[in-house]
């Protein structure tokens, strides 16, 4: 006679426990904060797709424009995943309100950067086929510059106050 015997382990219960209670935040998006990263990632993959679409890799200037703008965006995608899922509350130990004053504050000056970079490139003696794309891209860097300096007034006003308490 063959015996098997089945137990379960505390990790599979954890597991289990806290795949259950995994939380989510709607709210979130309808909070000024909220809007403007979403705002941020439309735009932010409009300023990439834009460049990328074209032949930026002959000119340097654009490849910068699209570092800052894919890095951005892969990590406001991130922070919108953390924010919604509520992942901060899990991680304590993060300092969460230095960390996105950090970022946002980063993300305006590196888009700051980009967009003036990106709007000083632009001309049509480079590459009249590309001009309209470059020219776009252009005008949406500013406007993701612009979102990302309001992220980054809300994150110092959050950072502050959690540093008064």
């Amino acid at each position: 006679s063959h015996t098997v015997t089945t137990t379960s382990s505390s990790f599979t219960a954890n597991l289990s426990a806290s795949s259950s209670t995994l939380a989510y935040d709607r709210e979130f998006l309808r909070t000024v904060p909220g809007l403007l990263m979403v705002t941020e990632i439309v735009l932010g993959l409009l300023v990439w797709t834009l460049i990328a679409g074209t032949e930026y890799f002959l000119y340097p200037a654009f490849g910068w424009v699209m570092f800052v703008a894919v890095f951005y965006w892969v990590l406001t995608v991130f922070f919108l995943i953390i924010y919604m899922t509520m992942t901060y509350t899990r991680i304590p130990q993060v300092p969460w309100t230095t960390v996105g004053l950090c970022f946002n504050g980063s993300a305006f000056i590196l888009y700051l950067i980009a967009a003036i970079v990106d709007a000083s490139s632009v001309t049509k003696e480079l590459d009249s086929h590309n001009y309209n794309s470059w020219a776009a891209s252009s005008f949406f860097a500013f406007v993701v510059t612009s979102c990302y300096a309001g992220n980054t007034y809300f994150s110092f006003i959050s950072w502050q106050s959690r540093t008064l308490q």
